[in-house]
């Protein structure tokens, strides 16, 4: 599994996002680091921690890192010159918060550095979209179109959230566990069929308690995973 790096000026606030990351990323997320504030514990980055925090936080599948502001990038950048493996490391341009659950949600349900990578550099577009912006500065791909052999079911979403925060990082984290591509979309919307492996798409279609779903799966453990996910939904992800 790929690890992580927070990159804050403020210890509080990288540990605070971190935090409800990992609430998301469930029993098995990744190794998450923490590098933040000055030498002296005052608001501030420092390179050689950031350095330290990337060699620790890898496994020798890669690491992400995430960063909050402006020279927090620039000591990032400084700090790969310290690191010991730079070309297993990817500095992300996402949004410090959406990027961080985004990535843990996507490393734990087994993604690998540049499919986490690709998934955060979207992790703005999910806001964007139920602000009504149109402009995404990364869209996602477009899904790919039905197989003839693929199944699905349709049922009602009963959980007060709808497909938000927790319950998706929960159904992600159920649908990537399947050898299947499975696709979710709202009956009736305007947006197209979503991978379930993707959080930030599923939080974009910005599905409420009372919206009627279609999921649909093709592969060799469709149906394992059509069961687990209705029961998912039909159980109101725990909160009903």
């Amino acid at each position: 599994m790929i690890g992580i790096v927070a990159v804050s000026h403020s210890r509080p606030l990288a540990e605070a996002a971190v935090d409800l990351a990992l609430q998301m990323g469930g029993d098995e997320p990744p190794a998450v680091r923490v590098a933040a504030g000055g030498p002296d514990g005052d608001l501030g980055t420092d390179a050689t921690a950031i350095a330290e925090a990337i060699d620790a936080a890898d496994s020798g599948e890669g690491v992400l890192v995430l960063m909050d502001l402006g020279s927090a990038l620039l000591s990032a950048e400084m700090a790969l010159e310290f690191s010991a493996a730079p070309e297993r490391v990817v500095l992300s341009p996402a949004p410090f918060v959406e990027g961080l659950v985004s990535a843990v949600v996507t490393a734990a349900g087994g993604g690998a550095l540049g499919e986490v990578a690709a998934e955060v550099a979207r992790a703005a577009d999910a806001k964007r979209a139920q602000l009504g912006a149109t402009e995404a500065v990364a869209p996602a791909p477009s899904p790919a179109a039905p197989t003839d052999d693929a199944l699905s079911f349709e049922t009602t979403v009963i959980n007060p959230s709808g497909l938000h925060a927790r319950p998706a990082a929960t159904f992600v984290k159920a649908a990537s566990r399947y050898d299947a591509d499975v696709r979710i979309e709202e009956v009736g919307g305007e947006s197209p069929a979503v991978s379930a492996r993707s959080l930030l798409a599923l939080m974009a279609l910005g599905v409420r308690q009372g919206a009627r779903v279609r999921v649909s799966a093709a592969g060799p453990q469709a149906k394992d995973a059509l069961d687990d996910l209705r029961s998912l939904i039909d159980d109101g992800f725990g909160e009903v």
